[in-house]
């Protein structure tokens, strides 16, 4: 089974719960990790700046990977939003199987 992992950083905490809570709801991924207090710097504009913000590590199939991408930059609160997506080489056998279930994927 091909899965994959989808990075994304946010504005905080409560936007990352309810990020987290759509995709997982909507079956798109199966489990979202939200790491909260992480310091970001950056070029922006121009001018190099910092904010805090939280992580999301987000599991899915590659079947579901381009729609979970879609929906998260729909409701990002970002112009330009941190969202990429890593290739797992492999996992333990039940927790993939799980994972496909768990997306309606195959």
């Amino acid at each position: 089974m091909n899965t994959c992992m989808i990075y994304a950083t946010v504005g905080g905490p409560k936007e990352a719960r309810r990020l987290a809570e759509t995709l997982v709801s909507e079956q798109l991924v199966a489990c979202v990790n939200i790491i909260d207090g992480a310091t970001s710097v950056y070029r922006w504009e121009g001018e190099v700046q910092s904010s805090e913000e939280s992580l999301l590590i987000a599991k899915t199939t590659n079947a579901q990977r381009d729609a979970a991408m879609a929906r998260l930059q729909g409701l990002h609160s970002y112009d330009t939003p941190c969202i990429v997506a890593y290739d797992m080489a492999g996992g333990v056998p039940d927790y993939l199987d799980w994972l496909a279930m768990e997306t309606n994927s195959d």
